[in-house]
């Protein structure tokens, strides 16, 4: 039989791998890179071409295999492909581990760093070399070899903690649904969504409108209906997947996993000579300590409470005054927001949602980035997909391809909710001298197209694609050829938010608002009154977001400098310290929102959320001098291109920033941009 995953392919054959293809090839790879490792050791004196090169050339097949594997994981689940991904990520991390940890590797890098060679070598060179000798430590290739073992005990464990976790919410969020009958039972609930759940039903041979804790759903009922106990019945089922309380209370229960994750981070982290995770964390991002980042955080959430206690004021005096309740609760704020935008500003997400059909929200962003950064992004149908939805396209400078990527936007069963953009493909120059080009996947989960009407988009979700497309952007644009520090490689992970929260920013100026909307029907573009309603409501409620999502930040750090895995309900206890001090809303007691956290306890955010807040700092102080300078200023768009997007991980990330503004972030233009300046 032969096998895709084996096969050199330019890009994945997703019609061709089947679940049953990928542990063969997965142990294939691997006993293949094993053997490669240690003939490069043989091979002296080392330099930089036998041996990161030769170990890049390595890994990537490894990528090349495991990239599409982990993505059909997320899009397209299966319990055959779960099973498959599960026996895999144990044997990749094993295999991680190992090299971490080998000396014989780790010496000949630190031979290459001492050797005059090094100092000839490309900055991007130096940069791996660097960044590969402080993974190494952090890997614990210091440590004695009973430890060592322990470390990659440990190892082990937390990937599959983490994809257990990961799998828990999937699960519990498909395993939720509920049937309404009537229409006249889902009072205030747009038409869009109404098509959208009646197709839900079809889907499922059933009658009427079938409602799931999938994104486009879940939130038009907390927004628009007016049914206050169906709100409160789909806030708690979506509170508490995952959890030991709701409707599947223990049946996903993520309750023991988050406890044995922390734990196994805690026991990582002191094995190397860390007091908690979190310094551990720290020790590859931007921020140069726990202090500065809780500093950070603890001044953020100082100067924007008061701004948003008072937009608690005035939403419950809305609430209250338009025969709401006396006790406004969690299910009941997105529900009496909306409400009141409508009221202080007359507009409203649905009144939004004809102007930006996604075809034109496409074109316009690929506009926004052409008069940007002088690229033009062009339909390409050769390329294999997973599913018929998926859009494929590919980026071209100057008449010649640079980048392709896939756009898979829109919800559906067995795929993971949220959005996030991956890597497919690395830029990288190849043993062969060739050039591969950077692929990514750009991930959301929107209401898809009804009948013969595109898929409309709230302006939320549009906020969403840019941003999304923005991380693709920082991928896609790199001109850097190691792939160890290409694109997002190697960039600090409180730093790769930067050009994802900068692009956000173009989905709220009116120049480039005038062609990213255009009516389904007519193609006329957003009206005068209407995008100044929008553009006044901006800042609605900022505040209010603000503490939420600081709050989810200083859990999650707090959380990874103080666990202690002797305490009992430790995790909820710090949950409630924080809200104690920053939330102006708070949940009911039967509410498990850390159940559902996968930021922290199944992808790569452990003791790093706050990055978003410390990105968007950066991101809204780079994005004020195109607001100085003009909106599609060429030689700022073209400064951002160099310093930020070309340049990957290949320099420090502080470095770099300095270089596109002259100086370093001030926290005050986030204030700003939100409406909270002083």
């Amino acid at each position: 039989m032969t096998n895709p995953l084996l096969e050199h392919n330019t890009l994945p054959p997703f019609e061709s791998i089947l679940p049953e293809h990928i542990v063969p090839a997965i142990e294939t790879i691997l006993e293949a890179l094993r053997t490669g490792i240690d003939q490069l050791l043989e091979t002296r004196p080392f330099s930089y071409e036998s041996v990161v090169k030769a170990r890049e050339n390595l890994e990537d097949r490894l990528h090349q295999a495991w990239s599409p594997v982990s993505h059909l994981n997320s899009v397209m689940n299966s319990a055959e492909l779960r099973d498959a991904h599960t026996t895999c990520l144990a044997m990749i991390s094993d295999y991680y581990t190992e090299v971490g940890q080998n000396r014989p590797l780790f010496e000949a890098y630190q031979e290459i760093a001492e050797s005059a060679e090094y100092d000839s070598l490309p900055q991007a060179a130096r940069k791996v070399v660097d960044n590969a000798l402080r993974d190494f430590r952090l890997s614990g290739v210091d440590l004695p070899e009973s430890e060592q073992a322990r470390f990659s005990e440990l190892s082990r464990e937390i990937s599959g903690l983490n994809s257990t976790f990961n799998n828990n919410v999937l699960d519990a969020t498909q395993a939720w649904q509920k049937l309404i009958a009537k229409k006249s039972d889902l009072p205030g609930v747009p038409d869009n969504a109404l098509a959208s759940m009646q197709k839900n039903a079809v889907e499922k041979s059933l009658q009427g409108y079938l409602l799931t804790l999938d994104a486009p759903c879940y939130l038009a009922i907390m927004t628009y209906c007016d049914d206050r106990t169906l709100r409160q019945e789909l806030y708690t089922a979506f509170g508490t997947r995952a959890s030991n309380m709701g409707p599947n209370a223990g049946e996903f229960d993520n309750s023991d996993l988050m406890h044995a994750l922390l734990s196994a981070r805690l026991e990582q982290a002191k094995l190397l000579g860390f007091e908690n995770f979190a310094e551990l964390s720290v020790a590859r991002k931007m921020a140069r300590s726990t202090e500065e980042v809780l500093g950070f955080l603890d001044n953020l959430a100082e100067k924007s409470k008061v701004f948003a206690e008072k937009d608690v004021e005035t939403l419950v005096a809305y609430a209250r005054g338009n025969g709401g309740p006396e006790d406004l609760k969690s299910w009941d704020v997105p529900y009496y927001a909306e409400q009141l935008k409508k009221a202080a500003f007359d507009i409203s997400e649905e009144e939004l949602r004809p102007y930006f059909p996604a075809p034109t929200v496409l074109k316009g962003m690929f506009e926004v980035v052409r008069r940007l950064f002088d690229i033009d992004v062009v339909r390409s149908d050769e390329m294999p997909v997973w599913h018929e939805d998926v859009l494929t396209y590919e980026i071209k400078k100057g008449g010649a391809s640079i980048a392709r990527f896939y756009f898979d936007l829109y919800a559906r069963a067995n795929k993971r909710g949220g959005a996030w953009m991956d890597d497919c493909r690395v830029r990288r120059v190849d043993d062969s001298g060739s050039l591969q080009l950077p692929v990514a996947y750009l991930t959301c989960n929107f209401t898809g197209p009804v009948e013969d009407d595109p898929a409309l988009l709230s302006h939320n979700e549009v906020v969403t694609l840019f941003h999304e497309f923005g991380h693709g952007l920082h991928h896609m644009l790199t001109r850097i050829d190691d792939a160890p520090v290409s694109g997002i490689n190697g960039v600090a992970w409180d730093a790769v938010e930067l050009p994802s929260q900068f692009l956000e920013n173009f989905c709220w100026q009116a120049e480039s608002l005038s062609f990213i909307s255009g009516h389904y029907e007519t193609g006329d573009r957003l009206p005068d009154d209407m995008l100044d309603k929008l553009l006044k409501a901006k800042n609605y409620n900022a505040a209010m977001m603000m503490v939420r999502q600081l709050e989810f930040g200083l859990f999650d750090f707090r959380l990874h400098v103080g666990f202690d895995p002797d305490e009992e309900n430790q995790v909820q206890r710090i949950l409630d310290q924080v809200r104690e001090e920053v939330a102006v809303i708070r949940p009911p007691a039967d509410y498990a929102f850390q159940h559902g956290f996968s930021h922290i306890f199944g992808g790569g955010y452990a003791a790093g959320y706050y990055s978003y807040k410390w990105a968007e700092v950066l991101s809204a102080d780079a994005f004020s001098k195109f607001l100085e300078d003009g909106l599609f200023n060429r030689q700022t768009g073209e400064k951002f291109l160099s310093t930020i997007l070309e340049k990957g991980g290949s320099e420090d990330a502080m470095d770099l920033f300095v270089a596109f503004r002259g100086r370093e972030p001030e926290v005050e233009a986030l204030l700003r941009q939100d409406g909270m300046a002083a």
